[in-house]
C-alpha cells in the first residue's frame, strides 16, 4: 500500500536473500498454476476469473464517505470530495488495479437510444402543468437537463435543444459505450473522472453524469486490500432510468458485506441509513449473500469541546482542562456513539437477521486525522487501522479460499499421474470403481430424502403464506396507498409509485413505499425461519443445504477392499474432485437461493404491472381516488392466484436447486471415476514439482 504520511509510514527491515522464502499462499498459489500448466490447460487456471466480493457502502453525501475511502486506501484526496452518493443515479465502485501503476476510471455509458428516450421523458414532466406534476421528477429532470447543456438549458423547447451544438456534441460522445480515463498523476486523474460523477450548481453545462450508467474506478497498489474485492456505493433508487434502477438493484443482491457509513453527530437520530438497510435487509439477507454490517461513524475529529462537554453534562474533574482535553471528549463521545448504536442495532429488525456479535461492528473514525498529526489522534485512534485490518482480513480469507481451490485441483491431477506409476490390479481396480458407482447412487438417494422432506416443510409453509395474503392483502395495500395526514401532495406520490412499477423512493431517500413488498410480505414472513435454516447467512443450523452436501461422498470408511498404492491415489483423486465440486456449489448454492427469495415479489411485481401502467394513466379530478379503488380492486381480483404463482415459483425454483446439485454431482464424479479408471502413466513432469512443493 502506498504511503499514508510521515506520520503513518511504515519501517521496512531489509530483507536477507539467504532467508527461504516463506510459505504464503500466493507461494503456494504459484507452485499449483506451474503443476496445472504443466497436466492441464491455462486458462482453466485463471485468477482473476473468480467474481469478487463485494462490499456495499450505504451513506449520503457529505457523510465522509470519500474520505473515508481515501484514508482506507492511503491516498489522501483519492476521490473527490461528494464523490461517493454526490448524484443518486450513478453506481461507483472502487477496486484495485491489477494490471499497471495508473489511476484507472471505466465510465460506463448509457446509450445514445436510451438518452434520447429519458430526455422526451424528462421534458414531458417540466412541460406538465396539470394538478397531478410530480415536483420531485420536475426537479430532477430540470437537474440533468442543466447539468448537461448548461444554464436555462431548461427553458429551451426539446426541438431547439436539438438543433444546440452541445446536442450534437453528446450524440456523438454516446457513441461509445464506454470511457475510458487512465493516468499516472492521482490529482491530474481525480479532475479528469470529477465531470463524471459530479456536478457543480453554481456552473452548470458539461457535467456529464446523466449519461452514465456506472463509474469503475481502479487504485493501484492496493492488492492487500483489494485484490479480491470491490467497493460499492449504494446510493438511493428510484431514478427515473430504468437502466440505472435496475442495475442498483442487481448490485444490492451482490453485496457480501455492508458499511454504512454516518456523521458521527447524527449517527443515532438520522432515519436514512437505518431506513434504507431496514428497506434493502431481504435483498442482503434471506435474497442476498450479505454476512457482516460495519456502521461507521464519520468525522469523529469534528467537535467543540466546551460545548459537547455541556451538551454531555461532563465535570472538569472527568475531563481536566489541559492540552488533551479535546482528544479525551472525542474518545468519550466514540464510546458513546459505539454504546448507542448496538443498542440500537439490538432493538431493530436487523437483529434477526444478523444475530452473532462478529456480523455487527461499530467503528468511530477521523478520516482527517489520520493524515493530518496535528489534530492530536494518533493513529489507532482513528480507528482507519481497524478498518483496513478488517478489509485485508476479508481479502486474505478470500485469497485462501482460492488458493485451496487451486491446490485442490493440482492434487487432482498429480492423483491420476501417480495412480500410473503404481502396478495395477485390473480386478481390484475395477472392484474399487463398482463400489463408488453403488456409493454414489446411495448417497443420490440420501440427497433426495433430505430434498423431499424440505420441499415437504417449505411448501407447508408457503401454503400458510398464501392463506395469509389473502386475507392481509386488500387492508394492507389501502394503509399503504392512503396518506397519514392530510393527503395534499399524495396523488402525485401514487402516481409515482405506479410510474415505477409498484415502488417510490423519495428524491431525499426519506420515504419509501413498496407495494410489490408489502404485498410479498406475509409470505416470507412464514418461510423466513425454515428459509434461513436451509439457506443460513452464516454457520451452521443442521438443516441447511450446504450441510448436506458436506456429508455427500462416495467414498465410504468401511470400505471392503484391502489399501493398496494403486486405491489410495485413485482414492485421492475422487476426493479432490469431491473437494473442488462442493466449492463450485456452494457458491451456486448463494446466487439460486436469491432467485428462490427474490421469486415471491417478482411474481408478484409482474401480476400487478398491468395495473400500474393502467393506474399511472389516470388523470385529471379525482385521479388518486381512481388510482386506489384500481390498485384495490386488481389485488382483491388477482390474490388467490397471484399468491399461488408466487408459491409455484418458489417451489420450481427450490426443485431447480436440487436438480442442478444431483445432475452436477453425479455427472462430475461420474467422470472423474472412469477417468480415475482409464488412466495411464503418460505424464510424470508433475509429480518432481508437487514433491518439492
Amino acid at each position: 500500500m502506498a504511503s499514508q504520511g510521515s506520520k503513518r509510514k511504515r519501517d521496512h527491515e531489509s530483507s536477507d536473500s539467504s532467508i527461504e522464502t516463506p510459505l504464503t499462499t500466493d507461494v503456494i498459489t504459484e507452485n499449483a498454476r506451474q503443476i496445472l500448466q504443466r497436466v492441464s490447460y491455462s486458462h482453466q487456471i485463471d485468477k482473476g476469473s473468480r467474481e469478487k466480493a463485494t462490499i456495499g457502502i450505504f451513506g449520503k453525501s457529505g457523510e465522509g464517505k470519500s474520505s473515508l475511502l481515501s484514508a482506507i486506501l492511503g491516498k489522501q484526496d483519492l476521490l473527490p470530495s461528494g464523490c461517493f452518493g454526490a448524484c443518486t443515479a450513478v453506481v461507483i465502485q472502487v477496486e484495485a488495479n491489477m494490471n499497471d501503476s495508473n489511476y484507472t476510471a471505466e465510465i460506463e455509458l448509457i446509450s445514445k437510444e436510451e438518452w434520447e428516450k429519458e430526455l422526451k421523458d424528462l421534458f414531458r414532466y417540466m412541460k406538465d402543468d396539470s394538478e397531478d406534476r410530480n415536483e420531485e421528477l420536475i426537479e430532477i429532470a430540470v437537474e440533468k437537463i442543466t447539468t448537461l447543456y448548461g444554464a436555462n438549458a431548461d427553458q429551451k423547447t426539446l426541438e431547439e435543444l436539438q438543433n444546440d451544438e452541445k446536442f450534437a456534441e453528446i450524440e456523438i460522445f454516446l457513441s461509445i459505450s464506454m470511457k475510458i480515463i487512465s493516468n499516472s498523476n492521482l490529482s491530474e486523474f481525480t479532475i479528469e473522472v470529477t465531470s463524471f460523477i459530479q456536478h457543480s450548481q453554481s456552473n452548470p453545462g458539461d457535467w456529464y453524469w446523466p449519461l452514465v450508467k456506472s463509474v469503475t474506478i481502479k487504485i493501484p497498489d492496493c492488492n492487500e486490500l483489494l485484490e479480491h474485492i470491490v467497493l460499492l456505493d449504494l446510493p438511493g433508487t428510484g431514478d427515473c432510468n430504468k437502466t440505472r434502477d435496475d442495475l442498483w438493484k442487481s448490485k444490492l443482491s451482490e453485496c457480501s458485506s455492508v458499511w454504512i457509513v454516518s456523521d458521527i453527530n447524527r449517527a443515532i437520530t438520522d432515519r436514512d441509513p437505518w431506513g434504507i438497510l431496514k428497506h434493502c435487509i431481504e435483498e442482503l439477507g434471506p435474497g442476498g449473500k450479505c454476512k457482516s454490517i460495519n456502521f461507521i461513524c464519520t468525522k469523529t475529529d469534528d467537535m467543540n469541546q466546551q460545548e459537547y462537554m455541556r451538551s454531555a453534562r461532563l465535570s472538569r474533574k472527568q475531563i481536566p482542562d489541559d492540552k488533551d482535553q479535546k482528544k479525551t471528549c472525542i474518545l468519550h463521545r466514540n464510546e458513546h456513539a459505539k454504546t448507542r448504536v448496538k443498542e440500537k442495532f439490538e432493538n431493530s429488525e436487523i437483529k434477526k437477521i444478523f444475530n452473532t456479535d462478529n456480523q455487527f461492528q461499530v467503528f468511530t473514525v477521523s478520516s482527517n486525522a489520520f493524515f493530518d498529526c496535528n489534530l492530536n489522534l494518533e493513529s489507532s485512534e482513528t480507528e482507519i487501522p481497524k478498518l483496513q485490518d478488517d478489509l485485508r482480513t476479508f481479502n486474505k480469507s478470500i485469497n485462501i479460499e482460492l488458493t485451496r481451490d487451486y491446490v485442490n485441483k493440482a492434487k487432482g491431477h498429480l492423483s491420476l499421474i501417480q495412480s500410473g506409476q503404481f502396478d495395477k490390479d485390473k480386478k481390484t481396480t475395477e472392484m474399487k470403481v463398482n463400489e463408488f458407482k453403488k456409493n454414489l447412487r446411495k448417497s443420490q438417494a440420501e440427497l433426495d430424502k433430505y430434498f423431499n422432506s424440505i420441499y415437504k416443510n417449505l411448501d407447508q409453509c408457503l401454503s400458510k403464506g398464501v392463506e395469509e395474503s389473502v386475507k392481509s392483502c386488500v387492508a394492507a395495500t389501502k394503509k399503504l396507498i392512503t396518506p397519514n395526514k392530510d393527503g395534499r401532495g399524495f396523488h402525485k406520490v401514487l402516481g409515482a409509485l405506479c410510474k415505477s412499477n409498484g415502488c417510490y423512493w423519495s428524491k431525499n431517500r426519506d420515504v419509501i413505499l413498496d407495494l410489490n413488498k408489502t404485498l410479498a410480505k406475509d409470505v416470507h414472513k412464514c418461510i423466513f425461519d425454515d428459509f434461513c435454516q436451509i439457506f443460513p447467512v452464516t454457520g451452521k443450523t443442521g438443516k441447511s443445504v450446504q450441510e448436506q452436501i458436506d456429508k455427500f461422498s462416495i467414498i465410504q470408511s468401511d470400505s471392503a477392499y484391502p489399501s493398496s498404492d494403486i486405491l489410495h491415489y485413485i482414492q485421492n483423486l475422487i476426493k479432490n474432485e469431491e473437494s473442488k465440486l462442493k466449492a463450485v456449489l456452494y457458491r451456486d448454492i448463494v446466487d439460486r437461493k436469491k432467485e428462490i427469495y427474490s421469486s415471491i415479489r417478482i411474481t408478484i411485481a409482474n401480476e400487478m404491472v398491468p395495473c400500474y401502467k393502467q393506474a399511472a394513466a389516470v388523470r385529471g379530478t379525482g385521479s388518486m381516488k381512481k388510482m386506489q379503488d384500481l390498485l384495490i380492486t386488481t389485488v382483491d381480483e388477482k390474490k388467490e392466484d397471484m399468491f399461488n404463482k408466487a408459491k409455484m415459483e418458489v417451489l420450481k425454483g427450490f426443485n431447480n436447486l436440487k436438480l442442478h446439485i444431483k445432475h452436477t454431482l453425479e455427472d462430475e464424479l461420474q467422470e472423474a471415476i472412469e477417468r480415475s479408471q482409464s488412466q495411464t502413466s503418460k505424464d510424470t513432469e508433475g509429480l518432481k514439482s508437487w514433491r518439492d512443493f
